[in-house]
């Protein structure tokens, strides 16, 4: 799935080619991609005709698009997007070929390119939503369904104090932790291996027992990776994440801990060890992330 990069890409690449557009027209082709929009694909469709789209906006996981409001007003609404494991959000030629697993288009009143909602698996989702005060910044507007997603740690709200207290009243493991979305957002199974290695932290050491430095090394690995992620275009281990261009990213291949199994730490040179964790896998160096004692899932 799409962490925190990969969308930030995708939200960058939307700003430059939809901003101030107005919609002409938009048809549902696939109505589980509208899922989350209660009123069904017509009134989804609906509501996108005639609006201007505003600068694109993410938190997290997810990205919307402020739809200005009547006579020029305050936008009171926004498409939110969730790419799920494989959803595509591109912008081409109107007239070129329709991709094999297109669920959404959107035409623009400018006869420009288009925007195409491209999703394989069909996880993903958009639909329209009510903007309301941020539960973080009352000066800011997110859409009503994500109000309680927590800020992620690139974004001014974030408030690094509340996080280490949340860490130490918890008793859970720091990756469990990090994956928690009502704690800190955007950080999936790949960055948090990649900036626990960073911080030389165990996967299952308990949260409860972390001190303030080392929540701050965390936090700061976790903004360093993510940061490089982002300067290559997000990573792309197969063709179902790209961005509005249809291009991969290339972070796969500065990689230090996840999918490195067997293969040397770049740093002491000991084989990467791989772990289950939730149905997935944890990638950490046994030597520089030795495990707890008290080790916490």
């Amino acid at each position: 799935m799409p962490e925190l990069p990969e969308v930030e890409v995708v939200r960058r690449g939307l700003e430059s080619w939809t901003t101030g557009r107005t919609v002409a027209s938009a048809e549902v082709l696939h109505p589980r991609s509208v899922r989350r929009h209660a009123a069904g694909p017509a009134d989804f469709a609906g509501r996108l005709a005639g609006r201007t789209m505003l600068a694109p906006r993410r938190r997290g996981k997810y990205l919307w698009i402020p739809l200005q409001g009547e006579e020029g007003g305050d936008p009171g609404e926004a498409v939110l997007a969730h790419l799920g494991m494989s959803g595509q959000l591109l912008v081409g030629e109107p007239d070129r070929e329709r991709e094999k697993h297109l669920r959404i288009r959107v035409e623009f009143d400018d006869k420009g390119h288009d925007l195409r909602f491209v999703d394989q698996r069909t996880f993903g989702h958009l639909m329209v939503a009510d903007l309301v005060p941020d539960a973080f910044d009352a000066r800011t507007l997110v859409p009503e369904p994500i109000v309680h997603i927590a800020a992620d740690p690139l974004e001014d709200a974030f408030d690094a104090e509340a996080f280490y207290r949340a860490l130490r009243r918890r008793k859970t493991g720091i990756k469990r932790a990090l994956l928690d979305q009502s704690l800190i957002s955007g950080v999936g199974n790949i960055y948090a291996d990649e900036a626990l290695w960073r911080a030389r932290l165990h996967w299952a050491r308990p949260t409860d027992t972390m001190t303030r430095a080392e929540a701050a090394r965390v936090l700061e690995a976790a903004r360093e990776v993510m940061g490089a992620a982002l300067a290559v275009g997000g990573t792309s281990f197969d063709s179902l994440y790209v961005n509005v261009n249809g291009e991969s990213g290339y972070f796969e291949r500065s990689l230090d801990a996840y999918g490195r199994r067997d293969e040397p730490c770049r740093r002491c040179g000991t084989a990467i060890r791989r772990d289950e964790f939730m149905n997935r896998s944890s990638y950490s160096c046994p030597v520089c992330q030795p495990r707890p004692r008290r080790a916490r899932y």
